[in-house]
């Protein structure tokens, strides 16, 4: 197929376009939201290719994979052709409700031509998604291989723009935490961070790239993920597949990602510090359980069954 799709979220693009289809990825000369083209600091194969809106008018389309509701005029401005009536579509919905869940209706839920496509069972029942059609394709995660060492005892978090993100991103957790215990902070945004809270056990490494993060964060005791209220987030996955051990809320789709084995994941502060400080102390015990969670995460979020369940899903969609 020829699937027309955005770089929206290049964790979930990169894993998406290793499949074997021919990728059209809208470009802008300014490279902006609606066109960032291809990704710089992901491994793209060449069958995702860049097209001008110009091009894609003239351009073959077997479907659309839409991730944003602007992409709705954008696809029919661009090629004249309108998702769900001329061009078979598909939404993925990339978030939870922003919302309270309750009162949070889908900006397609008032339709029937576009299946919405979540990457969480949390996200899919939280959602209020009325007559659409629905389906559920969990993350897909190259592996980055077991690249864990565990000499660094210190906890590892991954998040971007911690500062502005707040209490979505448990940054006060990560904050209280860092008081008693050492954490390495990777992301963009880290000097916003360091003027917010001084005085912590923290080292911030602000945005490295992917390849160089995945042997950083291999070198740590543990992986902390203290983010309150997200879809799965895929660092979290990818830690998982490095090998290391899991602390975290009890929320959102973690307690289905991260099994018992594989760490521990609770709302009780006191017990997440307690554990911290206990794997701190037994190294081969973090690593017992960071095996477990490898495993896990290779099984359920391997990359094949990612892609087998889109190719089913785009099957039937485009007949």
């Amino acid at each position: 197929m020829r699937i027309l799709t955005w770089h929206v979220h290049g964790s979930w693009s990169t894993a998406f376009v290793q499949g074997r289809h021919t990728y059209l990825i809208p470009v802008l000369p300014d490279r902006s939201r609606d066109g960032l083209g291809r990704a710089a600091t992901w491994d793209w194969p060449a069958h995702a290719v860049e097209l001008s809106p110009e091009e894609l008018a003239d351009t073959a389309i077997d479907l659309v994979v839409l991730q944003r509701p602007e992409e709705l005029d954008l696809v029919e401005r661009w090629t004249g052709r309108r998702p769900g009536r001329d061009l078979p579509a598909v939404y993925v919905e990339h978030d939870a409700p922003r919302g309270h869940a309750v009162t949070s209706r889908h900006p397609l839920a008032d339709q029937t031509a576009i299946p919405i496509v979540h990457v969480t069972h949390f996200n899919h029942v939280m959602w209020d998604n009325g007559t659409a059609p629905t389906a559920v394709i969990e993350h897909g995660v190259i592996d980055p291989g077991a690249r864990y060492t565990g000499e660094t005892a210190s906890l590892a978090v991954v998040v971007n723009e911690p500062v502005r993100r707040g209490r979505v991103a448990g940054t006060d957790l990560v904050a209280d935490l860092a008081v008693d215990l050492p954490v390495d902070v990777y992301g963009m945004g880290m000097d916003a961070l360091a003027a917010s809270a001084p005085g912590r056990r923290w080292q911030l490494h602000e945005n490295y790239p992917q390849h160089r993060l995945h042997d950083a964060l291999g070198s740590h005791r543990a992986y902390l993920h203290p983010y309150r209220w997200t879809s799965l987030g895929l660092a979290l996955i990818e830690a998982m597949m490095l090998g290391l051990p899991v602390l975290g809320l009890s929320t959102t789709e973690g307690p289905r990602a991260v099994p018992a084995e594989a760490g521990l994941l609770t709302n009780d502060l006191t017990a997440l510090t307690a554990r911290a400080q206990h794997w701190l102390a037994e190294p081969d015990e973090a690593r017992a359980a960071g095996a477990a969670g490898r495993a896990h995460a290779l099984s359920h979020y391997g990359l094949d069954r990612f892609l087998t369940d889109w190719d089913d899903l785009l099957q039937k969609v485009s007949r």
